[in-house]
């Protein structure tokens, strides 16, 4: 975090921007508290609110693009040639399509919030074959409100950002840790009850 703060702080909204690319195309870079520190230099005046607010919703289009790209182009050749290593079948990879068309567009918009789960919603939209516009109003819309969500919490809370974003982040991880929970025990319930029939 160190490292990106200094990049921050020197190079502003390029860093912003870059840095957010390869945040969301799936390397390991503190996302949330790039942009929450960028909040915090807008509050204290190093940077302004409009062109920060811009590289990162712009960073983020671009990344999340780019997995979407590469899932729509090598991800579908590798499970459709190489799906049969991992148990994954022509009926499955079928049946995961029909899954993303009927809900996993909102996983485009929700998974910012999750961690490790921005990119990963994008490859699997690509390999789905999901339409670009509909790729493009969720995903996009993700990203504005995700980078609105951490910038203002820079923004607003100054000095304690780094305070506020830990337990936002805490909270998060309670909340994710919940919704799997509740998903898993669904997915069980289904499976029982189409094997009791």
């Amino acid at each position: 975090m160190e490292t990106i703060v200094q990049w921050v702080a020197q190079y502003g909204y390029a860093a912003i921007f870059s840095v957010l690319v390869l945040g969301i195309v799936g390397l390991p870079v503190p996302d949330e508290s790039l942009l929450t520190f960028a909040g915090f230099l807008v509050y204290n005046r190093n940077l302004v609110l409009f062109p920060t607010f811009a590289s990162a919703v712009l960073g983020s289009i671009c990344g999340i693009t780019i997995s979407y790209i590469l899932g729509r182009s090598v991800g579908t050749y590798v499970l459709r040639h190489y799906g049969w290593l991992f148990h994954i079948t022509p009926r499955r990879i079928d049946k995961m399509h029909s899954w993303f068309d009927r809900f996993g567009t909102w996983t485009l918009l929700i998974g910012y919030f999750v961690p490790g789960v921005r990119h990963f919603t994008a490859v699997v939209a690509g390999t789905s074959n999901l339409r670009p516009l509909v790729f493009a109003i969720f995903a996009y819309s993700g990203a504005v409100i995700w980078s609105a969500t951490f910038i203002g919490l820079g923004f607003f809370f100054g000095e304690q950002w780094s305070q506020v974003l830990a337990q936002v982040q805490r909270h998060l991880a309670v909340s994710t840790g919940g919704a799997l929970i509740l998903i898993s025990l669904y997915i069980i319930w289904r499976f029982r009850k189409r094997d009791s029939k």
